[in-house]
C-alpha cells in the first residue's frame, strides 16, 4: 500500500478528491461506482418492464370455488 503525501495542486484530482496517477481521469472508485449504476439502472429498467405489461384481454377466469 502506497501512501505518499501530495501537495494539492500538484497532482490532478478526482471529483472525489482522490489523486490520479498520470493519464487517469477518474479513481477507480468512481469508475467502480459508475459501473455499478449503470448495472442497477438497467436492472431497474428491466424490472419495471414486466410491471407495465397490461393483463390479457378476453374472458375473466371463473373462480374455482365448488
Amino acid at each position: 500500500m502506497n501512501n505518499e503525501i501530495t501537495i494539492l495542486g500538484e497532482t490532478p484530482a478526482c471529483e472525489c478528491g482522490n489523486a490520479l496517477a498520470e493519464g487517469q481521469t477518474r479513481c477507480s472508485k468512481c469508475l467502480a461506482r459508475d459501473r455499478w449504476a449503470r448495472k442497477e439502472r438497467a436492472r431497474n429498467r428491466r424490472n419495471r418492464r414486466s410491471e407495465t405489461r397490461r393483463p390479457p384481454r378476453g374472458p375473466a377466469p371463473r373462480p374455482r370455488w365448488g
